[in-house]
């Protein structure tokens, strides 16, 4: 099983170094530990464990490190920053690793993105030799690019003339919407191997800024120090540890503290059921702090992501995932409050960091969710979010039942408005309504208050509301219903349903960048015995099916 927690003691691949506001992450690739056998990571080129430590890595420095307020990526080999995704490992893996490889590192570098945008760490890539593909792709995701002039580094997004494919985490996406490259040097750059270097490099704004082998450290002191004046919110003066998270995988499941999982192999679903927040939780922005990971939001978050990573890159027939809670609403809204309310607390806008980024693993996870509310449910505050991702709701309804039977409820807090956007960057609630302002004035009046099967019903925030005579029933079909139908049929419906409205540079890796590298991925002229991945490095050429379709 691929399991994505680390511990600093165990990175293979990458050295930190810390100084006052400043963390340095040298990229420096054990070519002898890739996560599975069979290639060498030669020339800092790197696999799914590298990238699973360098999300640790940035994880820890957020919560950890609250003083460091940017971070340096930079190779410790000589004239070699990294030549990218190992070709030998794409070219040995089957489909579906490849396109988890892809998700998983266009998650990390748009992580970064996350933190730069919501007052967290800025990223400067300090690119010291050749960066091709990959590499060029971490540097892409940084905020600023420094380019060594020694007139041999270069960047590079050679995939198109040397292996018949794309670059797979968000490159051309990036070049054109974020960086501004004009569409026609693009279109030069990357179909040209060799790469661009120097003063070019600068004037096609490929990167930001150059300096010879003798300035280069003191040009990135000079934009560690400019860069770290646009911090806002990293001012804090004891870190949180990131303990070991207490997990029990078994054939049934996968079980945390606050979030277990039972896994149904036979039905291909995955029930994800969630505990809600004690009342040992409603304490101040300095006491969270003191509690760290075992404060709940924190708790959760960390539990959530894990179990995403783990169910979507090991249990690759499971194609439904339910999602059901217990708990008081009244904790959960009262958690949900001390976020809302403190957002400026450096600990706070971490935690709401992490939650965000974790919930965008689940819009992204090619997984149908749905959403089942009951009698013990608690989905009110931040757990409302769960509502809006799933592709379908369903809430008991117990409006004609006796005076006895309580809830369920649900209810809308100020975070379900902001904070927790997606990657289309707009809310949930606000993608539910394709951003229809009216709509969500309305909403917005309805904070705080709870609201049962068929106020939330005519609030259009629910689906399905049967009665307790059709509940298990009703519920029951749909699953077999959903279970039935083609899971590439539905990947595309969801990705196409789950993100209406307006692109942003995200969405287009995720949708059309993504949609076009797994069809490549599949066409014979990259992945045949004659394909160009295949063939890399053998010195033959790859023979390619010319017809344009």
């Amino acid at each position: 099983m691929i399991t994505f927690d680390r511990d600093p003691d165990s990175y293979k691949h990458w050295t930190v170094e810390i100084t006052n506001d400043k963390a340095t992450l040298y990229l420096d690739v054990s070519e002898k530990d890739g996560i599975r056998p069979g290639y060498d990571l030669k020339l800092n080129s790197y696999d799914l464990g590298v990238d699973i430590e360098l999300n640790d890595i940035v994880q820890r420095i957020r919560f950890e490190q609250p003083q460091v307020k940017v971070v340096v990526i930079t190779s410790k080999q000589e004239k070699n920053f990294s030549a990218g995704a190992n070709i030998y490992m794409l070219g040995m893996s089957e489909h579906t690793w490849k396109v988890n490889f892809c998700k998983f590192t266009n998650e990390t570098r748009n992580s970064f993105e996350d933190s730069s945008n919501s007052g967290s760490i800025k990223f400067i890539a300090a690119v010291n030799g050749i960066c091709a593909g990959g590499g060029y792709e971490i540097a892409l995701a940084c905020d600023e690019i420094l380019l060594i002039d020694d007139r041999s580094s270069t960047v590079s997004l050679p995939e198109v003339p040397l292996l018949g494919v794309l670059p797979g985490t968000g490159g051309v996406t990036r070049l054109i919407d974020k960086r501004n490259v004009r569409k026609d040097l693009a279109d030069i750059f990357c179909t040209n191997a060799d790469g661009i270097r120097g003063k070019k490099a600068v004037e096609w704004k490929l990167v930001d800024y150059i300096a010879p082998p003798s300035r280069f450290d003191n040009l990135i002191e000079e934009r560690v120090i400019e860069v770290s004046n646009s911090v806002k919110l990293r001012n804090g003066t004891n870190g949180v540890k990131l303990h070991k998270l207490n997990r029990i995988i078994s054939d049934e499941g996968i079980n945390y503290e606050s979030v277990l999982s039972k896994i149904d192999k036979e039905r291909r679903i995955a029930n994800i059921h969630i505990i809600g927040p004690g009342d040992n939780n409603l304490i101040t922005p300095n006491e969270a702090e003191k509690l760290g990971c075992e404060w709940w939001p924190l708790k959760f978050a960390r539990e959530l992501e894990d179990l995403i990573l783990l169910l979507r890159t090991n249990e690759l027939e499971v194609g439904v995932f339910t999602i059901t809670s217990e708990g008081d609403t009244d904790n959960i809204l009262n958690v949900t409050n001390i976020l809302e309310n403190n957002k400026n607390n450096w600990f706070i806008n971490e935690t709401i960091g992490f939650l965000r980024r974790t919930l965008s693993r689940l819009d992204l996870s090619s997984r149908s969710i749905f959403t089942i509310i009951d009698n013990k449910s608690c989905f009110s505050g931040i757990l409302a979010e769960l509502l809006f991702c799933a592709d379908r709701t369903y809430m008991l309804n117990n409006s004609l039942a006796a005076d006895t039977i309580k809830g369920p409820y649900i209810s809308l807090s100020d975070l379900n408005f902001a904070s927790l956007e997606m990657v289309n960057g707009l809310t949930r609630l606000a993608t539910r309504f394709n951003n229809n302002k009216p709509k969500l004035n309305t909403l917005r009046k309805l904070i705080n208050k709870k609201m049962n099967a068929e106020k939330a019903y005519n609030e259009e925030l629910i689906t399905v509301i049967p009665d307790d005579l059709d509940w298990k029933e009703e519920i029951r079909l749909s699953l077999e219903e959903r279970t039935s139908f083609s899971p590439d049929a539905l990947t595309g419906l969801e990705a196409n349903l789950r993100f209406p409205g307006k692109e942003t540079c995200e969405t287009k890796i995720f949708g059309r960048l993504s949609a076009w590298q797994n069809w490549i991925f599949n066409r014979p002229n990259a992945v045949s015995e004659e394909g160009a991945l295949k063939l890399f490095g053998t010195g033959t050429r790859a023979k390619f099916d010319n017809k344009r379709v």
